[in-house]
């Protein structure tokens, strides 16, 4: 029950259980005394009274709900963690380190899955299968950005053959030399099958430094790691390597190993698997 006293006669007005004003207002308007102010005043009491109007209104919920919802702030994302490569001394991997220190085991090691290398050759060409794929790959994206050709001089060699290749070497320059140019038997990478020595169709700078100036040179040195290949031996690597440099020569890493080789800015395999400098044969 709520009770509001008129300001002109003194008679209270209630309405059971609801606010009417069709009771309260006209009996008060029946007061010719009654002055516009006071009028004022007691209609806003009557409009409180029956919870019409609050000067102090709260916010209802439908106005609480309608506020928009934070956004929680994402969880920064840490970057992912690279593994350090590992080098590996079974043969049968793409991550094998043959050098003057690492020798092959066993030492007349041979690939299983040599295959012909489909590619313009000097003599004819076999690596292991992947590194075949990459390599007739490599040299149809090099003839079609180019117009220009180039052509395999040397791929895989097995132990024997590797043994009169390094016997020539040190019949034409001494055993001193020939450590500079021919890797001893059991200690080639060509023996590895992922190894292959390259030159340019028509035959120019074969074998040779300036082969690096050639189109075919500059165009390996720039791209050979799109398809896995990585420059070996480069210019001034010979205290790490034991090697003099050969722009010819690309050896065989797979695609993510030498797209990794290539971030990292290493120049040599020894380099980028943390592996002691080999410039000379263990006694």
């Amino acid at each position: 029950m709520r009770r509001l006293q008129s300001y002109t006669d003194g008679k209270v007005f209630a309405s059971p259980g609801r606010c009417s004003y069709t009771r309260v207002v006209p009996q008060i308007l029946r007061s010719k005394a009654l002055a516009a102010a006071t009028l004022a005043v007691v209609v806003m009491g009557c409009l409180v009274a029956c919870g019409s109007a609050s000067p102090t209104a709260k916010p209802t919920r439908e106005s609480s709900s309608s506020a928009p919802a934070e956004t929680p702030e994402p969880s920064p994302v840490a970057p992912p963690v690279r593994v350090a490569p590992v080098a590996s001394s079974d043969p049968n991997d793409l991550s094998v380190v043959v050098n003057k220190l690492r020798p092959l085991a066993p030492a007349d090691y041979a690939p299983a899955d040599v295959v012909e290398v489909a590619v313009p050759y000097a003599n004819q060409p076999f690596l292991r299968r992947e590194a075949a794929d990459a390599t007739v790959a490599m040299f149809a994206a090099f003839e079609a950005q180019t117009g220009l050709k180039m052509q395999a001089q040397s791929a895989y060699r097995s132990y024997s053959t590797q043994v009169s290749v390094y016997a020539g070497w040190v019949a034409s320059k001494g055993q001193a030399g020939a450590d500079l140019t021919s890797a001893r038997p059991g200690h080639s990478e060509h023996q590895t099958g992922l190894a292959i020595d390259i030159s340019a169709l028509p035959a120019v700078c074969t074998l040779q430094a300036c082969f690096a100036d050639t189109p075919q040179g500059q165009w390996l040195a720039a791209n050979a790691v799109t398809y896995g290949f990585v420059l070996r031996y480069p210019a001034g690597g010979t205290p790490v390597t034991g090697y003099e440099f050969e722009p010819w020569h690309y050896r065989y890493v797979g695609v993510a190993t030498a797209a990794d080789y290539a971030a990292t800015g290493a120049t040599t395999l020894e380099q980028y698997f943390g592996l002691p400098a080999a410039p000379t044969y263990a006694p």
